[in-house]
């Protein structure tokens, strides 16, 4: 490897590396446990780690039939299909949150007919925090389940073919065990993506203590009134995420090959 690459480097992992320690330090550290425990924090907490898991199924049990399609699919337009699945990865947050609420809203396309016949109303409650967060997240359980079914390829479905199992029987047996690690990823980055969700969820769901407040919101109001606080919490989002980061990442040798 050229030394010269160690400059670059080291500076890219020095702009990402320190301003965590920058959190690190301005945090108040013997306060720390009394800010990650108060009321507010705690149902945050609580929140986000269930409409993280809610939506993270969701991901699944939706997203994993599409990347079937997109993978395995010979549709016409299955490239504009798989561009516009792929569309949350690079939309602002924000505009998906403003897209679900005028889709959802009581005037809405949608949320009007949910509203006149059922009387359910979706913006700002915790059903609109689960959608939010599961717009955001299902393009990265996709791409993660989509690249390892075309890894894995064919030919063992067409051995199993030739054994005489059905279509839907040598999916099950031969082509999901295969995946299953690429699903694995994939459901891990779509939950750590879904617990930093910020701009859909406070466009569509608002920012409602114990309703729609998740840790990601309480930060973002805390900085205005508790500094220190919004911190503590921080680092909080700071450590679960590098515990994701580290269950999600693909497992190496010791020569360093997959």
């Amino acid at each position: 490897m050229p030394r010269l690459l160690w400059v670059p480097a080291g500076l890219a992992f020095a702009l990402i590396a320190l301003p965590v320690l920058g959190l690190a330090l301005k945090a108040d550290w013997p306060r720390l446990p009394e800010q990650l425990v108060s009321a507010a924090a705690l149902d945050a907490l609580r929140l986000s780690l269930l409409t993280a898991s809610i939506s993270t199924v969701l991901c699944i049990v939706f997203g994993g039939p599409l990347a079937v399609v997109l993978a395995r699919g010979r549709l016409r337009g299955l490239r504009l299909l798989r561009s516009v699945v792929l569309l949350p990865l690079v939309l602002p947050p924000v505009v998906g949150g403003l897209a679900l609420l005028y889709l959802l809203g009581r005037t809405g396309l949608v949320g009007r007919g949910l509203d006149v016949a059922f009387g359910v109303t979706i913006p700002f409650t915790t059903a609109a925090v689960v959608l939010a967060q599961t717009f955001v997240a299902l393009p990265f359980l996709v791409v993660s389940l989509e690249g390892a079914l075309r890894t894995a390829g064919r030919r063992y479905e067409a051995v199993a073919a030739t054994l005489g199992a059905s279509p839907a029987l040598a999916f099950r047996r031969v082509t999901v065990p295969l995946v299953l690690p690429g699903l694995a990823s994939g459901a891990v980055l779509a939950f750590a993506r879904c617990l930093g969700e910020f701009g859909a969820t406070v466009a569509f769901a608002g920012s409602l203590q114990g309703t729609t407040q998740t840790l990601p919101l309480l930060v973002y109001q805390l900085r205005e009134t508790d500094v220190e606080a919004a911190v503590a919490l921080s680092l909080l989002l700071v450590v679960v995420a590098v515990a994701v980061i580290a269950v999600a990442a693909p497992r190496t040798t010791a020569d360093g090959r997959l």
